[in-house]
């Protein structure tokens, strides 16, 4: 059985999916850009400011589901700019420490305009 997963503690769905879901003792969370939960905005305009939000959301996400970001086993990243790659890479290495597989492409536009999109497979606590 799946389970589907909601916070109000990351930024609603904007579209017909959800923040994650569970099934077989992974964590399957949707891809999240810079909304803050607090205004439904995007926050921040460089790519620093959007990677930490994005990060925030990943963690209030994964904590739903009973997981965290220690227990991500394969990240996905969209970046709007590879130019901006090296400052990703550098706010994601403060929240990602366990060094799980990753891919990471650039993309030419993310919803919003946002400049970053992550998402993570990670197994749930036990």
């Amino acid at each position: 059985m799946t389970e589907k997963i909601y916070t109000k503690n990351a930024p609603d769905a904007i579209g017909p999916y959800s923040q994650a879901a569970v099934t077989g003792g992974m964590v399957y969370t949707s891809g999240q850009i810079a909304i803050d939960p607090a205004t439904g905005e995007l926050d921040g305009n460089d790519i620093r400011s959007q990677t930490h939000r994005v990060m925030k959301n990943l963690a209030a996400v994964l904590e739903a589901a009973g997981s965290s970001l220690d227990e991500c086993v394969k990240t996905t990243c969209f970046i709007a700019d590879i130019a901006d790659f090296s400052a990703f890479n550098e706010v994601y290495a403060e929240y990602i420490t366990s060094k799980p597989a990753r891919s990471c492409v650039a993309v030419k536009s993310l919803p919003k305009n946002a400049l970053v999109e992550v998402e993570v497979i990670a197994s749930v606590k036990k």
